[in-house]
């Protein structure tokens, strides 16, 4: 293991020395990805499962300055995972910087009560959020779908597209949202807490809460966060 820029470490296998069975349908070949996470025991575990999947080189950095020294260092990776809320810096503007030095897949993990995070990645440049606390096997199939065609997945855990794409019967489900529903939802896709939105469209925060349970019902997803990535990649909210 060999040091690359301040605190980041690199993990490297050598072609055919991961089994032919562990290397996912059709992406055969080895990729470079970049794993940025102030935990360690995750960040280790995520490196090693990548790994396992056939990358060939896998940086990791603890916080947005090692991830900008290594990312420096190694140019755009194939890949890059990070978790938005890092010491030290700002996640979503280190998206913003990636996306901008040409990285062209950037998957991002994000706290499930931060629906505002979720939109500002996506329009950062991000292909996929998944959920911060989500296990790490759960992580690398997330992955797995952005590496084979730009899928991505929602901050639930649960596969989908990142924003832009459709998937069937999704936009059947949100195109039965009513309009004050869907004002509702925009207003949580700008952080807005119940209350605030309440106040905002003269509703009370109990009818929001109700507006919020019946647009879960027909999402089929009670998360917050899940509802605005949902949403936001069916373009029923911006």
């Amino acid at each position: 293991m060999a040091a690359v820029g301040y605190g980041s470490t690199v993990r490297s296998t050598q072609s055919g020395a991961v089994p032919a069975s562990l290397v996912p349908h059709p992406r055969e070949e080895l990729f470079s990805v970049l794993v940025i996470d102030g935990h360690p025991l995750l960040r280790e575990a995520i490196a090693g499962q990548l790994v396992s999947m056939g990358a060939g080189t896998v940086h990791e950095a603890s916080s947005v300055a090692e991830a900008r020294t290594c990312a420096a260092a190694s140019g755009p990776c194939e890949l890059a995972i990070l978790d938005l809320g890092l010491s030290g810096g700002d996640g979503l503007k280190l998206v913003d910087e990636l996306h901008g030095q040409g990285w062209p897949r950037i998957v991002v993990l994000a706290s499930p009560d931060d629906p505002h995070a979720v939109r500002s990645a996506f329009q950062s440049g991000a292909q996929a959020c998944l959920l911060r606390s989500a296990p790490a096997n759960i992580v690398i199939d997330g992955v797995r779908r952005v590496l084979d065609g730009g899928a991505g997945a929602d901050p639930g855990g649960a596969p989908m597209p990142a924003a832009g794409t459709r998937v069937a019967g999704t936009d059947s489900n949100l195109s039965e949202l009513s309009a004050r529903e869907i004002q509702v939802l925009q207003l949580v896709a700008d952080g807005q807490s119940n209350k605030e939105i309440g106040e905002a469209l003269n509703l009370s925060a109990l009818t929001v809460k109700s507006h919020l349970s019946r647009i879960g019902r027909k999402v089929a997803t009670g998360d917050r966060a899940q509802m605005v990535a949902l949403a936001m990649r069916a373009g029923v909210i911006h």
